[in-house]
């Protein structure tokens, strides 16, 4: 199902977030990829932290409009969802559980319109948390609200509001979130018609305690099969990453982060591949 309208709440200021924060990794990560002649996909993840390694393997099996992932990792936990796409037209019907956790479950629905989108959670326990947010917009213009309520205690867990802008060449957003205690303020500019380089600033506003955080970045595109990212805040920590397709679908990123007000701290390095078919 081909998303249409003005996306979701979720995605106003996911330009910004993801230039600035996707891929940077500062474990050392292996993923390899696989299907079956029976359209079985099989995804098996290992990952070293510290001196600590987690292994999990998922796979996804697609019939039709209904999607089912099934994921188990090396604590013992086994998290399955299922996605129905249509069940009513321009919708998205999820279904998601993590055992031996009975009380993770959920239920997501989607709705997507021309000029509107809609998405609610409901968790599956006797008194779950409610979650709805809505967005409503036109010709890149985009509106929205996030809100959960948890009905055991009757109470707010968050609420959020989002103004994004979409062009060509541009993507902006206001977010006032945490109970309209942050505001964040980003935007994200391509300096070519190709969006070969991009530049990117983020500040973020905490009320309560009056802190600032201002982080900017930037993409670009050496070639086709070559990116590499940077990103700076105002604390001192300097960021960057190179990725490289080192074949069709498979990608190695190599990224590090260090602080230039404390460089006699180590800095953090991360590597990762996924190989795919």
């Amino acid at each position: 199902m081909a998303m249409k309208g003005p996306g979701l709440f979720s995605d106003i200021g996911k330009r910004a977030k993801d230039l600035l924060t996707k891929d940077y990794t500062y474990d050392q990560k292996l993923t390899v990829s696989t299907v079956s002649s029976s359209g079985v996909g099989l995804t098996s993840t290992a990952v070293k932290k510290g001196g600590l390694y987690t292994l999990d393997v998922s796979s996804v099996y697609k019939y039709k409009s209904t999607l089912v992932d099934v994921k188990v990792d090396t604590e013992s936990n086994i998290s399955t969802t299922l996605t129905v796409f249509d069940v009513l037209p321009s919708t998205k019907l999820a279904t998601s559980v993590k055992l031996p956790d009975y009380n993770s479950g959920k239920v997501e629905m989607q709705y997507f319109h021309e000029n509107a989108s809609f998405a609610t959670a409901v968790g599956m326990k006797p008194s779950p948390v409610v979650e709805f947010s809505g967005t409503a917009g036109a010709q890149g213009l985009a509106f929205g609200a996030e809100a959960g309520f948890d009905t055991a205690t009757g109470k707010f867990t968050k609420y959020s509001a989002a103004i994004g802008v979409t062009k060509p060449d541009y993507h902006a957003a206001i977010v006032l979130a945490d109970k309209g205690d942050t505001v964040k303020v980003s935007g994200v500019y391509h300096l070519d018609d190709k969006q070969k380089s991009s530049v990117v600033a983020e500040l973020t506003r905490r009320l309560s305690t009056n802190e600032n955080t201002l982080t900017v970045g930037g993409l670009y595109k050496v070639d086709p099969e070559t990116a590499v990212k940077a990103r700076l805040n105002n604390t001192g920590k300097l960021a960057a990453l190179l990725q490289h397709e080192v074949k069709p679908k498979s990608v190695l990123t190599i990224s590090g982060e260090f602080d230039t007000k404390a460089l006699d701290r180590p800095p953090k390095f991360g590597l990762a591949l996924a190989l795919r078919p």
